[in-house]
């Protein structure tokens, strides 16, 4: 099993990858950014963007991770083959100004370049999840945004909230398992979903 971290997520500004660029949603600058973890790498989603708008850094036991511009963050040690279970407990400590994403990525594949490829699963503030497939920079929905009472919806006084993403796919090599908090949220055949690749956030 990989269990990639405990993750804090302060002053949330985590966007779903095909956001960026929307000048409805600009990206926030972040103060003290621009240095990763060691063995960490990250991939920002918007050319234009900056990894000194990243603020990623361990804490106590776990990771924080402030973000302006969309990024997913991995380790090419955590690359698997065959079947895995793989989770990690994400805790926002405050509310961001609308809903944003943070969560899981499968089956990482050329995260460097333009043909990256992985699947991700993500929650939000709202009591909300989504399953995607990402292919260069064609999006394939699997799961639409979709509520489901297993997620914990941030506090509506301090907007924190604590949730554990889990993709499991070795407790049953059949099937695909998303869940939160222990509950399956989703499940997809294994056969054909070719997860192999960088376990990341």
């Amino acid at each position: 099993m990989r269990i990639l971290a405990s993750l804090t997520m302060a002053s949330l500004w985590i966007a779903p990858l095909w956001a960026q660029g929307n000048p409805a949603d600009p990206d926030k600058k972040v103060a003290g950014g621009g240095s990763l973890p060691a063995g960490w790498s990250a991939t920002l989603d918007n050319d234009k963007a900056s990894l000194a708008d990243v603020k990623f850094v361990t804490m106590g036991p776990g990771l924080h991770v402030t973000t302006g511009p969309a990024a997913i963050l991995y380790r090419d040690a955590d690359a698997v083959t065959g079947s895995f279970h793989t989770l990690a407990t994400f805790n926002q400590t405050r509310a961001p100004m609308h809903p944003e994403a943070y969560g899981l990525i499968v089956g990482g594949k050329e995260l460097q370049g333009a043909g990256r490829s992985y699947l991700y699963f993500i929650v939000r503030g709202d009591g909300k999840f989504m399953i995607n497939k990402m292919a260069g920079s064609t999006r394939t929905i699997v799961v639409p945004w979709t509520e489901n009472a297993a997620l914990v919806k941030q506090d509506a006084t301090t907007g924190a909230a604590s949730n554990t993403l889990e993709i499991d796919g070795k407790i049953d090599s059949s099937k695909i398992s998303f869940k939160v908090n222990g509950t399956a949220v989703y499940e997809m055949p294994a056969a054909g979903a070719n997860l192999d690749g960088v376990v990341g956030l």
